[in-house]
């Protein structure tokens, strides 16, 4: 008899082919990479030999996606039907609440990151000049060197054994979270710590890596936190943050999250808010628009009020330059022609080494990932060495400079003594300064800050500048992609000043414009040139140099050097997503999806369960599949005809199982279930902290009772018809924030339910390695 006339509740459960998914939900993140390659097909298509489409099921992915959609179930409805007024207020108030104090704790620990890299490398950069005024150079050096690897050391020890997770900006992660990736301990409250840990530690240890990037990651797993009411194994929980146990509305958290961490890290709340949108979040609504600018807007004002704080010298030494704008506002912006030309010279060069980077960023990465395999000690020792060669570089190549008369300025200190500053004297005499030195022994920001600093057209000589970008470039390749938080932005930011101030020096016969403001625009083409993010950036860069009327020019350069950079590769994130295989869906269907329909890439077996389903049937099911989706249907007598009476979660039958409501007949028992559990109990746990299936205890005699599946089960499931373009569905499942998308059969007298769309389902490597010719079309 064909498979497609039986019935579907009927099917055999069988273990897929070829692998072993016992279990594969208790994974942790490293044993699911050791077993399969993420996105790679689980499964083996069974291929239709008949006029009927075999019934086939969920394709098991070894991430998780997220449950973004509302689950309708009984319970739900109980629950939706019995609130309070007072509830709903509550709730309304808590959101506006996190959004407050997810505003407050980013602000504070960018102020702690900013305040703590400036002094720690603040002195460890005066302990370097203090022996280099003294002309004892060997021990400067050695000072520094030893100074650095010390805490890039810590900075690795803290990634390779507390938290792998932090390593890198987390940029990507956050934005695969968004999309509905559920990335393995990417959130987790160590993750956290070792976030804001190492970055100080990495930035102050001279590496060319920036604390911006990881402040995004920050921002966000400080609201995961909030959102998942605190941290069961840290024994920090509050039970009255139950509203927010759903992915949906922590989603909401983590948006204002991301965009809090760019409204720390750049003083930048506009900017932070368009970020959230153009580059983290896949899903976005006005009111999310309202309370992300409502964060971001609380950011601002704690860094405000810290600034001032800091003026009066309470936070150090050095504890004013880290949160100063790189205010270019004094530089006459006015522009003719030739300017014009230079700005169009200077966005298709950001696209070239923009694209170039990327490229080489993404085989850096490969090449790290075999060493990081090796374990904990491979990972710290790469970290070491990356630091000696940047110290090496930092120290040595300033030698190489000649040394330059101070200006006459009488306003200006030449040479810079015990602070930062444009005029560091390095190994020069006195009334001299050396450029070179003046940007590598400083900490980024305050190269940054001598960059883009305005009306010093002859500051900074032509060979400085070509040494300093060659090394920046190549140092801020090798360096991103070790074991330490490391951001993209400051690295990208220093090159592409670097390179704008040499083409603002080239120009200088022809342009009216300041080198300042040409350092500023080539910040700006290199930024798209690699992260190909426009408005974002636009809006960031203003608000960072405080400067308005280079708005026109800033807009030209980021949409020509994106433009020029989109026709070699892909923006720096989204390789960095497709790097560590996490399953992200674009916001396009690709080509060759129009060319397919979706019951031609879903996979088998379709695993169901009747309405009133056998305890032992269930946990047979549990044990012997990976699925996390179960399509329940019912029959006689049940219903007239077997039709589909929804979904059911893994994690939900596991509560209900431990609840132990059964009976010994097949009858409907759910009002004794909506009596003994409330919505609450099947609210999502922390993260890792749900009921596993050891946890379970099941007798003998109990393996051949029922269970009532009805209160549990999500009666109004996303369905779509078997023969729905895969690009159509593609993009209905990305744009509704789905995990499953069930297929109903076109015909009738068929079972109800064809097979379930997962994420998987949708993966290029999944789709062309069924249907490897397709390409060609």
């Amino acid at each position: 008899m064909d498979e497609g006339n039986h019935s579907a509740s009927n099917l055999p459960l069988r273990r897929e082919s070829g692998v072993d998914i016992e279990n594969l939900d208790l994974l942790d993140g490293k044993e699911r990479e050791n077993r399969t390659t993420y996105g790679e097909p689980l499964l083996t298509k069974r291929k239709n030999t008949t006029s009927q489409i075999a019934i086939v099921g969920s394709n098991v992915c070894p991430i998780e996606s997220l449950d973004y959609e509302i689950f309708e179930n009984e319970l739900f409805r109980q629950d939706w039907r019995s609130a309070k007024k007072i509830q709903v207020f509550q709730y309304v108030v808590l959101k506006w609440a996190f959004a407050l104090l997810i505003g407050l704790v980013t602000g504070l620990v960018g102020f702690f990151n900013n305040i703590a890299v400036e002094n720690i490398a603040g002195f460890k950069l005066l302990l370097t000049s203090d022996l280099m005024s003294d002309e004892k150079y060997y021990k400067a050096f050695a000072a520094y060197a030893a100074s650095n690897v010390g805490l890039a050391a810590v900075a690795a020890a803290l990634c390779a054994f507390i938290a792998p997770a932090a390593a890198g900006s987390g940029i990507p992660e956050v934005k695969a979270y968004l999309n509905g990736v559920d990335a393995h301990s990417i959130l987790a409250p160590s993750t956290l710590f070792v976030k804001i840990f190492g970055s100080i530690l990495g930035v102050s240890a001279g590496f060319v890596v920036g604390k911006e990037g990881p402040m995004v990651h920050t921002g966000a797993c400080i609201a995961s936190f909030l959102g998942q009411g605190g941290s069961r194994k840290y024994h920090l929980t509050w039970s009255w943050l139950r509203y927010f146990k759903n992915d949906r509305d922590r989603r909401d958290l983590i948006t204002c999250g991301a965009a809090a961490g760019v409204a720390a890290a750049f003083r930048a709340p506009v900017g932070g808010v368009l970020f959230a949108l153009e580059e983290a979040a896949s899903w976005w609504r006005s009111a999310l628009l309202w309370r992300t600018f409502f964060t971001t807007a609380v950011v601002a004002i704690v860094l405000r009020v810290f600034i001032q704080f800091c003026t009066t010298g309470n936070c150090g030494l050095f504890g004013q330059g880290g949160l100063i704008m790189y205010d270019v506002s004094a530089a006459s912006a006015t522009y003719s022609s030739p300017d014009i030309l230079a700005v169009l010279f200077l966005g298709i060069l950001g696209g070239i080494f923009g694209s170039i980077y990327n490229y080489l960023v993404d085989k850096v990465i490969r090449t790290y990932s075999i060493i990081h395999e090796k374990g904990a000690a491979a990972k710290i020792l790469l970290v070491i060495t990356i630091a000696l060669l940047t110290s090496c570089l930092s120290y040595g190549l300033p030698w190489f400079a000649e040394c330059q008369a101070c200006p006459t300025d009488e306003s200006v200190s030449c040479p810079t003594v015990g602070q930062s500053g444009n005029y560091k004297s390095f190994n020069c005499p006195s009334g001299y300064y050396n450029d070179l030195a003046s940007l590598f022994l400083n900490t980024n920001d305050d190269a940054i800050r001598n960059l883009f600093s305005t009306s010093t057209t002859k500051e900074f000589h032509i060979s400085s500048l070509f040494i300093f970008f060659a090394a920046i470039y190549f140092l801020g390749i090798i360096t991103y992609g070790i074991a330490i938080p490391s951001g993209l932005f400051i690295p990208v930011i220093l090159a592409g000043a670097c390179y704008g101030r040499l083409v603002g020096r080239l120009f200088e016969s022809i342009s009216t414009l300041d080198t300042g403001l040409f350092a500023l625009l080539g910040a700006a083409s290199f930024l798209a040139g690699t992260m190909r993010m426009t408005v974002s950036l636009c809006v960031i860069l203003l608000e960072l140099t405080n400067d308005l009327l280079l708005l026109p020019l800033v807009m030209l350069v980021l949409l020509i050097s994106k433009t020029v950079a989109d026709n070699f590769n892909k923006g720096i994130y989204d390789q960095i997503v497709k790097i560590k295989g996490l399953p992200y869906l674009e916001a396009h269907a690709e080509p060759y999806m129009r060319h397919l329909v979706t019951s031609d890439v879903v996979s088998g077996p379709l695993v169901t369960f009747s309405g009133i389903e056998k305890v032992g049937r269930i946990l047979d099911a549990l044990r012997t599949t990976g699925h996390n989706g179960f399509p329940v249907i019912d029959e006689p007598p049940f219903s007239d005809a077997p039709e589909l009476s929804g979904l059911v979660l893994r994690s939900h039958l596991l509560i209900l199982l431990k609840g132990k409501i059964f009976s010994t007949d097949r009858v409907v028992c759910g009002a004794e279930i909506l009596r003994r559990f409330a919505a609450f109990d099947f609210a999502k746990a922390g993260s890792g902290k749900g009921i596993k299936l050891e946890d379970l205890d099941i007798e003998e005699e109990e393996m051949d009772m029922y269970v009532d599946l009805h209160p549990i089960t999500n009666a109004s499931p996303y369905t779509v018809v078997e023969t729905m373009s895969l690009a159509k569905a593609a993009i209905l499942f990305r744009q509704l924030g789905l995990r499953h998308l069930c297929l109903v059969p076109k015909s009738q007298g068929r079972p109800p339910i064809v097979g379930i769309l997962t994420r998987h389902d949708f993966m290029p490597e999944h789709i062309l390695g069924l249907y490897p010719h397709i390409k060609a079309r």
